[in-house]
């Protein structure tokens, strides 16, 4: 062998140790996490999450249409692009600021559940929509999609059937080993649904469904989660009384510990994929809320159900006929005469607070 070949030989021999080498170091660098943090905004009687990730910006709902809270948090946490702004249903508590994001921020993607409302909010959404270039997805269970290093699976609604809560968005997102539960408004027969279809629904974090109502979170669904904490989105003092006394008591009796904005403030899950902390604006602990009151005007057809004697056929009867401008209107509605009317009003559960 010559001098030349064997140095050859050995320069080869070297270069492959290197690459050898090297190859684990870049692998390790690419699975590493940087960290997500996940915050749970303090906007009153409405929704609005902020999600932040390796470079990334996703928001979940956007507040109430008469506050600019949402615009607020954003511009406090420097935040000047969002890669997606997802509406989980077209109520505006969860979609009232969307309009205002679209103008105040560059968003690349806006994702809807399909169903429309003739609102001026939704129609402000849309216009912003169009006027702001952002692509529109509308998912669909069994829907994947992954951003980063989060992925994002769709488990609700498999179709529409124009009921604005139980169609809402339903979206389990994985970062590393951690996962999160959003559930919008969607009401105990969306959860039942899941369950029967066999979705992944479980989770270490629950977003509650519709602000703690008694209309989502059953057993049956806390236990398909077997979440470690459940978190809600609600005003102090609020009119509805949420988050209600059952739901409070049976996440709890499940085993996993509560939050909720009008006790704790803006709620902040940061996690590196393996642990999560949270810490909270205030400490406080979360009991169910007074002033309990169903506005009819806004009320879904779960939560009409709750008045005396109104069913489901009175409750989506009522639906379709509002708004109303008072609680006698109600005998307008086939089916409702005197004697419910007064029976509704013993009861004084419902109230008006105006069409939003």
């Amino acid at each position: 062998m010559t001098m030349a070949v064997l140095l050859l030989l050995l320069v080869l021999t070297f270069l492959a140790g290197c690459m050898g080498a090297a190859g684990p170091e870049k692998q390790q660098q690419k699975q590493a996490l940087e960290g997500l943090t996940v915050h749970y905004l303090n906007v009153g009687q409405a929704d609005a999450t902020l999600l932040e990730f390796n470079g990334y910006t996703l928001l979940i709902d956007a507040g109430d249409w008469n506050a600019s809270d949402v615009i607020t948090a954003l511009d406090k946490r420097g935040i000047e692009r969002i890669d997606v702004a997802i509406a989980t249903h077209p109520d505006a508590d969860h979609i009232g600021q969307l309009g205002k994001v679209l103008e105040s921020f560059q968003v690349d993607e806006v994702w809807m559940s399909g169903n429309t409302s003739t609102s001026e909010t939704f129609l402000r959404v849309l216009e912003g929509i169009e006027k702001s270039g952002a692509a529109y997805e509308e998912p669909t269970a069994g829907d994947q999609f992954e951003i980063g290093d989060l992925k994002i699976e769709v488990l609700h609604p498999a179709q529409l059937t124009g009921d604005a809560n139980e169609d809402s968005l339903v979206l389990r997102m994985t970062y590393g080993d951690v996962r999160f539960l959003f559930t919008g408004d969607a009401g105990v027969k969306s959860e039942k649904a899941m369950i029967a279809a066999g979705a992944k629904l479980d989770a270490d974090i629950l977003h509650l469904g519709h602000h703690g109502s008694n209309t989502s979170t059953s057993t049956d669904f806390l236990r398909a989660v077997t979440p470690e904490v459940a978190i809600y989105s609600a005003g102090a003092g609020n009119s509805y009384g949420h988050p209600h006394a059952e739901v409070i008591a049976s996440t709890e009796n499940e085993g996993a510990t509560v939050y909720g904005t009008d006790v704790n403030g803006t709620i902040t899950v940061t996690t590196d994929g393996k642990t999560y902390e949270i810490t909270t604006e205030s400490e406080g602990l979360v009991t169910e809320g007074e002033n309990r009151c169903l506005d009819l005007n806004v009320a879904s057809t779960a939560e009409l159900q709750q008045l005396d004697g109104i069913g489901e056929s009175l409750a989506e009867a009522i639906i379709a006929d509002r708004p109303f401008d008072k609680l006698e209107e109600l005998t307008r509605v086939k089916g409702i005469g005197a004697g419910k009317l007064e029976a509704i009003h013993t009861q004084g559960l419902a109230c008006l607070e105006g069409s939003r």
